[in-house]
């Protein structure tokens, strides 16, 4: 059975949640704080954290950073801030998914249905990935196209491009990708991701122009679409 974590300050939404998730046969945790949050997360080791960001003794950014510094569970943020800003300092934290107060319960239940199939298929990492007309081999990083030839890519293009991959479906943030293939005095050089993500198109992409799989998310970072 899934364990889903829900931290909230607002007693109605865990009450609501609470009895929403258990009615879809997930185990339910509830917390009203940070502080609680984590303790709880050590010691039940949930599946899923559903988390508010407005919480009482601490932000949930913070939760979200703890959390990451021992676990790569899966969180989706619940929050009533909308602002563009608030939404990339939460998916340059670590969390996954992002949905915006007031929520419609079945969004929020596809999202976790989401959310639990791409962590599940963690370490099932299919060894060839479809882009178009390409075959992404990521055990033997080789791309080819569909009668035969080759298509070269540079070690930095390769990088960026099993980052996407691995994670499907999920935004990933501009910081993050800076992060991971530059190093952390590059989280700003937004326009090397710009750069990149263009010739990647040119390669992979039928219509560069217009992508289908190498999406951009204005402002917050990039999405692979399978």
């Amino acid at each position: 059975m899934t364990r889903v974590l829900v931290v909230d300050d607002e007693p109605q939404i865990l009450r609501a949640l609470g009895i929403n998730l258990r009615a879809r046969r997930y185990e339910v945790a509830l917390a009203g704080d940070g502080g609680a949050a984590l303790r709880m997360a050590a010691s039940h080791r949930p599946d899923l954290v559903v988390l508010d960001l407005g919480l009482p003794d601490m932000d949930g950014v913070e939760v979200i950073q703890g959390l990451r510094g021992w676990t790569n569970v899966p969180i989706i943020v619940l929050s009533g801030r909308a602002g563009s800003q608030d939404k990339v300092e939460a998916l340059d934290a670590g969390a996954d998914d992002y949905v915006t107060k007031p929520f419609g319960i079945d969004e929020l239940l596809a999202r976790v249905r989401a959310v639990t199939r791409r962590a599940a298929g963690v370490g099932e990492e299919a060894p060839v990935v479809r882009i178009g007309r390409h075959s992404v081999d990521l055990a033997a990083h080789a791309v080819r196209t569909d009668d035969g030839g080759d298509v070269r890519l540079t070690p930095t293009e390769w990088h960026l491009l099993k980052i996407l991959v691995r994670n499907p479906g999920r935004l990933v943030s501009q910081r993050q990708l800076l992060h991971d293939v530059w190093g952390p005095q590059y989280q700003s050089e937004t326009n090397y991701l710009r750069q990149y993500l263009a010739q990647l198109r040119r390669k992979l992409e039928d219509d560069p122009a217009r992508p289908r799989h190498l999406l951009t998310e204005p402002g917050m970072g990039y999405r692979f679409q399978p």
